[in-house]
Protein backbone atom coordinates (compact mmCIF):
# COMPACT_ATOMS: atom_id res chain seq x y z
CA UNK A 1 0.00 0.00 0.00
CA UNK A 2 1.32 3.37 -0.88
CA UNK A 3 1.36 6.26 1.78
CA UNK A 4 2.33 9.85 1.66
CA UNK A 5 5.18 10.80 3.73
CA UNK A 6 4.11 14.13 5.47
CA UNK A 7 6.76 16.73 7.58
CA UNK A 8 4.93 19.79 9.16
CA UNK A 9 7.34 22.28 9.39
CA UNK A 10 6.63 25.46 11.91
CA UNK A 11 9.35 28.47 12.71
CA UNK A 12 10.20 26.33 15.76
CA UNK A 13 11.36 23.45 13.46
CA UNK A 14 9.77 20.56 12.40
CA UNK A 15 6.75 19.39 14.65
CA UNK A 16 6.06 16.10 13.06
CA UNK A 17 6.63 13.62 10.84
CA UNK A 18 4.72 10.79 9.46
CA UNK A 19 3.65 8.36 7.02
CA UNK A 20 -0.38 8.48 5.95
CA UNK A 21 -2.54 6.80 3.29
CA UNK A 22 -4.55 10.16 2.91
CA UNK A 23 -4.90 13.44 4.13
CA UNK A 24 -7.68 15.87 3.70
CA UNK A 25 -7.28 20.05 4.68
CA UNK A 26 -8.39 23.24 3.89
CA UNK A 27 -7.37 25.34 1.31
CA UNK A 28 -7.90 28.99 0.66
CA UNK A 29 -9.66 27.76 -2.50
CA UNK A 30 -11.86 24.86 -0.49
CA UNK A 31 -11.53 21.74 1.41
CA UNK A 32 -8.98 19.41 -0.17
CA UNK A 33 -8.07 15.72 0.15
CA UNK A 34 -5.12 13.73 -1.28
CA UNK A 35 -3.97 10.13 -1.90
CA UNK A 36 -1.30 8.71 -2.92
CA UNK A 37 0.13 9.51 -6.37
CA UNK A 38 -1.78 12.58 -6.46
CA UNK A 39 -0.66 15.21 -8.98
CA UNK A 40 1.89 17.88 -7.70
CA UNK A 41 -0.06 20.27 -6.01
CA UNK A 42 0.88 23.91 -4.07
CA UNK A 43 -1.89 25.28 -2.04
CA UNK A 44 -2.12 28.26 0.42
CA UNK A 45 -3.58 27.02 3.83
CA UNK A 46 -6.72 28.74 5.65
CA UNK A 47 -7.55 28.88 9.59
CA UNK A 48 -8.77 24.49 9.58
CA UNK A 49 -8.75 21.50 10.15
CA UNK A 50 -6.31 18.96 8.93
CA UNK A 51 -6.99 15.12 9.23
CA UNK A 52 -4.80 11.90 8.77
CA UNK A 53 -4.53 8.62 9.42
CA UNK A 54 -1.42 7.44 11.63
CA UNK A 55 -0.46 3.99 12.73
CA UNK A 56 -4.59 3.27 11.97
CA UNK A 57 -5.71 5.97 14.03
CA UNK A 58 -7.54 8.94 12.82
CA UNK A 59 -5.56 12.10 13.90
CA UNK A 60 -7.43 15.51 13.78
CA UNK A 61 -5.22 19.11 13.82
CA UNK A 62 -6.02 22.59 14.06
CA UNK A 63 -3.50 24.29 11.69
CA UNK A 64 -3.25 28.16 11.20
CA UNK A 65 -2.82 28.71 7.92
CA UNK A 66 0.29 28.14 5.60
CA UNK A 67 1.14 26.25 2.93
CA UNK A 68 1.25 23.02 1.55
CA UNK A 69 3.15 21.39 -0.99
CA UNK A 70 2.86 17.75 -2.54
CA UNK A 71 4.73 15.88 -4.76
CA UNK A 72 6.26 12.69 -5.41
CA UNK A 73 3.82 11.02 -2.17
CA UNK A 74 5.82 13.90 -0.02
CA UNK A 75 3.74 16.77 1.49
CA UNK A 76 5.30 19.58 3.12
CA UNK A 77 3.39 21.83 5.50
CA UNK A 78 4.79 25.05 6.58
CA UNK A 79 2.69 26.44 9.24
CA UNK A 80 2.84 29.36 12.12
CA UNK A 81 1.46 27.10 14.33
CA UNK A 82 -0.65 23.45 14.48
CA UNK A 83 -2.17 21.13 17.54
CA UNK A 84 -3.06 17.96 17.94
CA UNK A 85 -6.98 17.61 18.86
CA UNK A 86 -4.82 16.02 22.17
CA UNK A 87 -2.89 18.89 22.69
CA UNK A 88 -5.63 22.13 22.47
CA UNK A 89 -5.97 23.38 26.20
CA UNK A 90 -9.56 24.29 25.74
CA UNK A 91 -9.67 26.40 28.52
CA UNK A 92 -7.09 28.85 27.08
CA UNK A 93 -8.74 28.23 23.95
CA UNK A 94 -11.65 29.61 24.60
CA UNK A 95 -10.28 32.28 26.71
CA UNK A 96 -8.27 33.80 23.49
CA UNK A 97 -11.78 33.43 22.43
CA UNK A 98 -13.10 35.46 25.09
CA UNK A 99 -10.38 38.35 24.57
CA UNK A 100 -10.87 38.34 21.00
CA UNK A 101 -14.78 39.13 21.40
CA UNK A 102 -13.97 41.81 23.26
CA UNK A 103 -11.53 43.50 21.21
CA UNK A 104 -14.05 43.40 18.59
CA UNK A 105 -16.30 44.99 20.10
CA UNK A 106 -14.30 47.58 21.07
CA UNK A 107 -13.66 48.65 17.80
CA UNK A 108 -14.54 51.99 18.04
CA UNK A 109 -11.32 52.44 19.96
CA UNK A 110 -8.96 53.60 17.03
CA UNK A 111 -6.47 51.75 18.82
CA UNK A 112 -7.95 48.15 18.36
CA UNK A 113 -6.43 46.12 15.26
CA UNK A 114 -9.28 44.65 13.73
CA UNK A 115 -7.69 42.07 11.65
CA UNK A 116 -5.42 40.72 14.34
CA UNK A 117 -8.33 40.41 16.86
CA UNK A 118 -10.53 38.95 13.80
CA UNK A 119 -8.01 36.45 13.16
CA UNK A 120 -7.36 35.62 17.05
CA UNK A 121 -10.96 34.86 16.93
CA UNK A 122 -10.79 32.56 14.19
CA UNK A 123 -8.12 30.26 15.56
CA UNK A 124 -9.67 30.33 18.52
CA UNK A 125 -13.06 29.08 16.95
CA UNK A 126 -11.07 26.87 15.27
CA UNK A 127 -9.29 25.12 17.80
CA UNK A 128 -12.16 24.77 20.20
CA UNK A 129 -14.04 22.85 17.39
CA UNK A 130 -10.97 20.65 16.83
CA UNK A 131 -11.10 19.75 20.41
CA UNK A 132 -14.86 18.76 20.49
CA UNK A 133 -14.42 16.31 17.73
CA UNK A 134 -15.31 12.68 18.27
Amino acid sequence: MSLIHVRVITPLGLYKEFDTPYLNFQTTGGDRGILPNHMPLVASLKIGKMSSEEDGVRNNYAVSGGLFYFRSNTAEILTDSIENKNEIDLDRAQAAKKRAEERLSQTADGNIDVRRAQLALARALNRIKVSELK
